[in-house]
Formats: structure tokens, sequence, C-alpha cells
């Protein structure tokens, strides 16, 4: 009969970021439409873990946490996904911890410039951490990826900032991958230098050697030259 009192019915919910960081995304009336009307009960009957699970289905919320304020509150803290970039085909988004959401494109071009990521479902936390290695690498030629591609095959291809395609195929080890990077980044610049025409692809693929393609076609450098 107690706990039944209108006393504790809920009679506010305060939402704030996690660690008291400002919301960007999430606002009082995507709450006030998604989240709320999913909470039921009062302050000792309410289900926490339904609150948590409302609250996560918002759009842009990583993470939630909620805790019971006495008497007639509860106070939920947000963790916003922190976006990179798109994955696949199909509109979806990926956070920098490498988590795959929905959310609006145009605000998430507002955030940052999106690099464009795809690969097998089950493999976006090695997606991005290989993505930040090809980040580093390719710094020392002040390039950086704009498109991250991880096939079926597992095979990698990488489009660069001035729109260079990279094809850097399947490898067994990251020292491997590494190697076919430190490969092109050697001869970078005397190909740009050669080449008055704008290089078009890159196939890293050859063990001794590289195939490329530019505006006045393709050729192969190396001691086993190959047409492209």
């Amino acid at each position: 009969w107690v706990i039944q009192r209108p006393i504790f019915s809920l009679h506010t919910v305060r939402v704030e970021g996690d660690q008291k960081r400002e919301l960007r995304h999430v606002n009082a009336l995507t709450i006030r439409d998604q989240a709320l009307p999913k909470i039921k009960g009062n302050f000792f009957t309410t289900n926490l873990d339904q609150v948590r699970l409302a609250f996560e289905s918002v759009p842009w919320v990583r993470r939630a946490s909620v805790q019971r304020v006495w008497p007639d509150k509860l106070l939920v803290s947000l963790e916003e996904h922190e976006v990179l970039g798109t994955w696949g085909e199909d509109g979806r988004l990926i956070s920098t911890a490498g988590d795959v959401f929905t959310a609006n494109l145009a605000e998430a071009e507002e955030d940052t410039e999106l690099v464009g990521f795809i690969g097998p479902e089950g493999s976006e936390k090695e997606v991005i951490a290989q993505y930040r290695q090809f980040k580093d690498w390719f710094a020392s030629i002040n390039l950086e990826p704009e498109e991250v591609a991880y096939s079926s095959r597992y095979a990698w291809t990488v489009v660069l900032n001035n729109g260079l395609r990279v094809e850097l195929g399947k490898v067994q080890d990251q020292g491997g991958l590494k190697r076919r990077v430190d490969q092109l980044i050697k001869v970078y610049p005397q190909l740009v230098t050669r080449l008055q025409d704008r290089i078009i692809s890159v196939d890293m693929r050859y063990p001794n050697g590289l195939a490329l393609q530019s505006g006045s076609g393709g050729f192969g450098l190396g001691n086993k030259p190959v047409a492209k």
C-alpha cells in the first residue's frame, strides 16, 4: 500500500551527458517521443534495465545508465556515439569505437568528414583498427584514407584523399601489409614526378613490383613489370 502512494510517482527524469559532457545530438524532443513512453511504474516499481534499454534505443545513444533519486526522480546518464564514418552501403554509421548504429546522416556530416568503410559483418572493430594503421602509415606522404574496404576474401583496398585507389590484397600478417604500404610510399614521389597525369590506382599485390593506372593508361614497375 505504501509503495503505491502518489508521492512515489515519477515526476522527474533528469538526463545528462556521460561524465557531464554536453550532449550534441540527443535532445529533449527525441527523448519525449522515443524513451519516456516506455517507462512504466513508479519510484519503487520501475524496472531500471528496461529504462536503460529504452534510452539506448534512441538514435546516437551508445550507452545509458540509470539510477533512482529519492523520492520521485530518475537520473539518466548518456554516452553518445562519436561518429567516424559510414559502414556498408545501407546508410549506417560507425563510431570511433567500431560500433555500427543508425542515425541522421546529415547530422553526422556536421561533426566530421566521414570515412567510408566496407567489411564483412563482425569485422567492424578490425577494420577501424586497420584504418588507424593506414592513417599513420600514409601520413609520411601527407595522405590519409577516405575509404577502407575489407572483402569477404580478407583483401584490403584503400582510397586515399587525393583519389588514389590502392589495392593491397590479402596478406598473412600485419607485417606483410605494412611492407606493401612501405613499398608504395618509397616509390610514390617518383611516380608523381614521372607521370604528368593523375594516378588513378596502384596494385601492390605483386611480389616484385606494382601495377598502376593513370590518366594516360597503365603499366608496371618492378623486376617483373605487369601491364595493367
